[in-house]
């Protein structure tokens, strides 16, 4: 998927250090982990083909 865009969010710390160890644990940057969980779910509710 060629990446063209970038967005931004602000999350409490607890929410980034948790999704920093799951990352981790998906051998993923933080920025792989959060485009990974969210295309699953648009792709889950049908959003994205």
């Amino acid at each position: 998927m060629a990446k063209t865009s970038a967005i931004s969010v602000r999350v409490a710390d607890a929410v980034k250090a948790a999704a920093e160890k799951a990352a981790a644990e998906d051998s993923r940057s933080l920025a792989s982990f959060v485009e990974k969980l969210l295309t699953d779910h648009l792709k889950a509710k049908g959003y994205l083909k």
